[in-house]
């Protein structure tokens, strides 16, 4: 598949959660390309995390189509292929992880998919370094901070060796420091590994890490473009009960008072560097 095939299109879907209720997802239409990093970004209730469960076929739709690599979700008989394709990761780690030892879990997922020694013991190693927790591999799970168990759940994923890993709000439980590590972790896969990320967040300063940022509001789609592009509509993402990243906020009320920084302003770091550079001047 080229960089530029779309590994997951969604096509016209609607999903209610019981026959007659009003739909959670409405007509919502988008593709994934392979090797980008996609952040969904809405608030509460506003569909990102059933949209993220279409996306491996935990949910399927009530109305339109989803395909992984033009595998249709509601066809049965591709549902291991398609899961073997897209992982995905949920927010609480302590759900997800099953063995008493850090390798050991880890091992789980590929182990049941009939990956044989030495093979099975490559793959646990490599996705314990990609995620930096090798020297944690004899650990018990239950001793290690939030962040670190959320990194083995991710290397419980990259050990099955998915073209595309969405995850589904991996950061809400942890603090900032495990949030800092988690975000660092996925960033570096979709760059040094060429794995396609959809991060389903709310938290904006996570999503302008992304390559590209999708507004969910109500089900439907609001808008999607890069992470400037869309941090830079900062009445628009008011009026949608929305947030902004830090920096981009300052430097929205900066330029109300006169002093304007610039485009672009996504970080803390972009943020210094501006305010530096007109102060020279």
């Amino acid at each position: 598949m080229s960089q530029n095939q779309d590994i997951i299109k969604i096509e016209d879907l609607v999903f209610s959660y019981e026959e007659g209720e009003k739909p959670v997802l409405k007509n919502v239409s988008l593709s994934v390309k392979k090797g980008e990093f996609l952040a969904v970004v809405g608030h509460n209730g506003s569909g990102k995390s059933t949209l993220a469960r279409h996306m491996n076929a935990i949910l399927l739709p009530s109305g339109g189509k989803v395909y992984v690599n033009g595998l249709d979700t509601a066809d049965e008989e591709l549902l291991t292929q398609i899961r073997t394709t897209v992982g995905i990761v949920f927010q609480n780690p302590d759900n997800q992880i099953v063995a008493s030892i850090v390798e050991e879990d880890v091992a789980f997922g590929p182990e049941n998919l009939g990956i044989p020694n030495p093979e099975l013991r490559c793959r646990v190693d490599d996705a314990l370094r990609a995620v930096g927790m090798y020297e944690h591999r004899r650990h018990a799970p239950h001793k290690l901070s939030g962040g670190q168990k959320q990194r083995i759940a991710i290397a419980g994923i990259i050990a099955m060796q998915p073209e595309c890993i969405v995850l589904d709000e991996p950061t809400a439980m942890l603090d900032p420091q495990g949030r800092s590590e988690v975000i660092s972790t996925i960033r570096s896969l979709c760059d040094k590994k060429g794995i396609t990320i959809v991060l389903i967040t709310h938290y904006m300063d996570e999503a302008a890490q992304a390559d590209r940022v999708m507004i969910i509001d109500s089900g439907e789609i609001l808008t999607e473009g890069s992470p400037v592009d869309i941090f830079s509509q900062v009445e628009l993402l008011r009026d949608h009960r929305l947030d902004v990243p830090q920096a981009s906020e300052l430097a929205a009320l900066l330029k109300k008072e006169g002093i304007d920084l610039g485009g672009g302003i996504l970080n803390a770091r972009q943020c210094a560097e501006a305010i530096a550079n007109k102060l020279k001047k």
